[in-house]
């Protein structure tokens, strides 16, 4: 399935939650937090603002970002489990380099 968000939503695809803790604990899956960051998969446009101009979206298909907790919808799309969640909900792009992107 070909899926392409509108306006100023993206489509996330979360990170795995840690199977293990830092201290070699096993974690159980009722035991295991959900994820706060994931890859973008897929962007829409951007947002209108009051006068109809388009604002491009910040964020783009590939970046790693941060999100809230309870942040986005959760959806199946072809059996894998996505979010998709408006551009507000994102915190921060994270870059693996340690430069700001």
């Amino acid at each position: 399935m070909n899926l392409t968000p509108l306006h100023d939503r993206l489509l996330v695809r979360p990170a795995e939650a840690e199977q293990v803790t830092k201290g070699g604990i096993f974690l159980p899956d009722t035991a295991k937090e959900k994820p706060q960051q994931g890859e973008v998969v897929a962007v829409g446009t951007g947002k209108l603002d009051d006068s109809g101009k388009l604002i491009p979206m910040a964020v783009k298909a590939g970046d790693k970002v941060l999100y809230g907790k309870y942040s986005g919808t959760e959806i199946a799309v072809d059996g894998e489990d996505l979010l998709i969640m408006r551009e507000s909900d994102v915190f921060a792009i994270v870059s693996s380099n340690g430069k700001k992107k």
